[in-house]
């Protein structure tokens, strides 16, 4: 990660700068911050530190990513190649950003049906996002409806947390984007996956589905099936789990 991996001898060596250090500068955080960056950055970064476990000699018998994860896990299983990932990431990015309403999210640590119970009146504008535990549960969306939910589930005693984003992924507010990101897909050439890829929509594994188009399209909309995918990843009984 040297921005100047080979500096010349004698040079001072505060002039070498990894790309983590810039990555810690107020002016590269602020812009992380925004959602067509944040989109970029993240699959870059799991894009290339599961090459670097390749490289390393570390042949995943599975893939599974959560949510913008998903698109590095697929991309590794050979669902599309580098160049229409990265179009993708940014079209999805840059979409979400420029017309999507700015929402809210809130980890509520709950049952999934005790979530959805409480969540039912605000459905035109919220959603649960990810169901990421047993009781690890994401809602997502505008921002009214995320206070009332907050409100609503300090009542019921449940303990909830604001997660810092700027968009409400995987709600009712992604909908203005869906048909252009369509398209966006619709021009990719998608292939069948290379090693056990599985789905965030699902929960279970994919293979045809994930070259279809809308399939991608249901990805940006639908709550993200984590706690499933993680419960069929340990049925198969692997040795080793790698985060990324």
């Amino acid at each position: 990660f040297a921005a100047d991996p080979a500096p010349v001898p004698g040079e001072a060596k505060s002039r070498s700068t990894s790309v983590l250090d810039q990555a810690r500068t107020p002016a590269t955080r602020t812009k992380l911050a925004e959602t067509l960056f944040t989109q970029a950055a993240l699959f870059v970064l799991e894009y290339a530190l599961a090459r670097q476990w390749q490289a390393w000699g570390v042949r995943p018998e599975a893939a599974l990513g959560h949510s913008v994860g998903e698109y590095a896990a697929a991309c590794i299983a050979g669902v599309f190649d580098l160049p229409d990932a990265l179009k993708l990431i940014v079209a999805r990015g840059k979409l979400m950003q420029e017309h999507s309403a700015a929402g809210a999210m809130l980890t509520v640590f709950a049952d999934e049906a005790v979530v959805a119970d409480l969540l039912a009146p605000f459905a035109a504008t919220a959603s649960i996002a990810a169901v990421n535990g047993p009781e690890i549960v994401l809602v997502s969306g505008a921002a009214a409806a995320i206070d009332a939910l907050e409100r609503s589930f300090a009542q019921a005693q449940l303990r909830s947390v604001r997660v810092r984003i700027a968009h409400a992924f995987h709600s009712p507010l992604t909908e203005p984007v869906l048909p252009e990101f369509g398209a966006v897909v619709s021009s990719l050439q998608l292939h069948r996956p290379n090693l056990p890829l599985i789905s965030n929509v699902t929960g279970g594994f994919v293979q045809d589905e994930v070259t279809d188009p809308n399939y991608w399209v249901r990805h940006l909309r639908q709550s993200v099936r984590f706690c499933e995918s993680m419960t069929l990843l340990h049925a198969q009984k692997l040795d080793y789990f790698v985060e990324i």
